[in-house]
């Protein structure tokens, strides 16, 4: 073990600007406390979105999990309800991101590894068996396939007896960090953009109080931007999906309340907090001056924060408690509507109940002990944190100029921007590591032999063998007549104008599999095959 002292990089930057050793009223003499801050509630919203925030409501805690079958995962939604969690947060495995069946041969290996693994409404079924619908929000980590597994959740909801008209939850359907950074992409861009345009249409109707995307700048960050590179493409993607609504014919107002973000909460505790403040004025000043939204609604900013998984190390992993209960107290601090707290054990292996449980009293712990959601944005007015509000707004409107200059974010993923970028940054941060410019406890100082001794959760390859003779027995018995028309009525669609969401959500309920409603929008749209880019 290495027991020298470290001592702190003294010219260590923020993502923003050289770091000062002390701030004051010089470093926020153009600020205006009505023009940049105002009440908590009130326009800009900097100081959070809601007059009472945490005094009237805490927010949604919604561990991320998912695993083997839907029957496991089942289990593990229930034993987190019962230790106090608020809402449920579905993690899906690669086959389901890629929209593909459980015994597609793409498949084999990778059924139920890193998510729960969906093929039908007969799983999605059994993924919320005893748990009302009506009483819960869900969250649901999808994006290329999300109008097929948002169909399977609604379909779940009438059997149960809930309209879709009183479901609350997300679905991710972000497809446009998908080219940027995570890469569980389907379709090309434009067939992409309708679908989502389908679901915003459609859910304005149906579903008014579901979240139709959650714009998601966790998964940039994860790839190894900065602070300021995910606040900035996030919120230019938000951006592309309201200009997307209105050039469908939408009225902003009608779909723009629904939209809700995403976002990272990473080591930088400070840079964190004034991300997020400086993510809602942002917002609020575009949707109100440039996109005529009338709706208070339509500028709020509402956000789901992920602690940073990027962050843990698999070294000492106890050591990753202690960075996740900062990396939440600062998502706290910084006004999120809702918190998933990874657990200590993630860098080896899907969570253990013993380590979702410790994650999920971590945020118990800064709700009801630390006394931080006793005052509404308690770091407003701090010289430091106000400077760095301002130096992230400033640098994230340099970005948008970028891209801008190229068209807009299409034509910015086309020609390798965001990708380049985040490259470099994530190039520069393991050099900085290497160096020890950057010091993680455990992985590149105090350092020791001992290799961790916890346990892990292991998946059983009879997952894979269950969930398949499962889809055997389904398609024998289903109406095959039926679940021919269904998908006849969705190329249709496809090749038209109409409205792909009643289709898919017919097709979804005769027990249509989400591997055949994808395959034949794929004979529609194609696949997207990302170009080259040389940097």
């Amino acid at each position: 073990m290495n027991e020298k002292t470290v001592v702190a990089n003294p010219e260590s930057k923020s993502a923003t600007q050289p770091q000062k050793a002390v701030y004051t009223s010089a470093d926020i003499s153009s600020s205006d406390y009505q023009r940049d801050l105002g009440s908590p509630g009130k326009f800009p919203f900097t100081r959070g979105v809601y007059p009472d925030m945490y005094r009237g409501q805490l927010w949604t805690m919604r561990q991320f999990s998912g695993f083997g079958t839907a029957k496991d995962t089942n289990k593990r939604y229930k034993f987190l309800l019962n230790h106090g969690q608020t809402g449920l947060s579905v993690a899906f495995d690669y086959p389901t991101l890629y929209g593909r069946d459980s015994d597609d041969t793409m498949a084999k290996g990778e059924v139920g590894r890193c998510g729960v693994a969906i093929a039908s409404l007969e799983n999605m079924e059994t993924l919320f068996s005893g748990i009302p619908l009506d009483k819960v929000s869900t969250s649901m980590t999808i994006n290329g396939p999300s109008a097929v597994l948002l169909a399977f959740y609604l379909a779940v909801g009438e059997k149960q007896g809930v309209p879709s008209n009183r479901l609350r939850g997300t679905i991710q359907n972000d497809i446009l960090k998908e080219y940027i950074a995570q890469k569980s992409w389907i379709f090309p861009p434009k067939p992409s953009m309708r679908i989502i345009t389908d679901i915003l249409a459609f859910c304005a109707d149906h579903a008014p109080k579901w979240n139709t995307i959650s714009i998601s700048g966790y998964h940039i960050r994860e790839a190894g931007s900065t602070a300021v590179q995910e606040l900035a493409f996030t919120l230019a993607d938000g951006f592309a999906y309201v200009e997307a609504g209105i050039a469908a014919g939408m009225d902003v107002d009608k779909f723009a309340p629904r939209l809700s973000f995403f976002f990272n909460s990473h080591l930088d505790f400070f840079e964190e907090i004034a991300k997020y403040r400086a993510a809602r004025r942002i917002w609020a000043k575009r949707m109100r001056d440039k996109y005529k939204a009338k709706d208070q609604h339509s500028w709020l900013m509402r956000f789901h924060t992920q602690t940073a998984g990027c962050t843990l190390t698999a070294q000492q992993p106890e050591n990753n408690i202690v960075r996740t209960a900062y990396q939440g107290l600062s998502a706290v601090l910084g006004g999120t509507q809702s918190l998933h707290t990874n657990s200590m054990d993630e860098t080896l292996a899907l969570p253990t109940e013993h380590a979702v449980r410790i994650a999920l009293r971590t945020q118990q712990i800064i709700a009801y002990e630390s006394g931080v959601t006793n005052i509404i944005d308690p770091l407003g007015g701090s010289y430091y944190v106000e400077s760095l509000t301002n130096k992230m707004e400033e640098a994230a409107e340099e970005y948008f100029k970028k891209i801008d200059s190229f068209g807009g974010v299409i034509p910015a993923i086309e020609q390798g921007f965001f990708q380049r970028e985040i490259a470099s940054s994530a190039y520069q941060y393991q050099k900085e590591i290497e160096a020890k410019k950057r010091i993680v406890i455990g992985l590149n100082e105090f350092v020791e032999d001992t290799p961790p001794d916890i346990e892990l959760l292991k998946i059983s390859t009879k997952v894979e063998k269950d969930q398949n003779q499962g889809l055997k027995k389904l398609r024998r018995r289903r109406d095959n007549n039926k679940v021919k028309r269904c998908l006849e009525a969705i190329a249709a669609a496809a090749r038209g104008t109409d409205n792909l969401m009643p289709k898919i959500l017919e097709a979804a309920k005769c027990y249509t599999t989400l591997g055949e409603i994808i395959n034949t929008l794929k004979k529609v749209f194609g696949e997207y095959k990302e170009p080259p880019i040389f940097w």
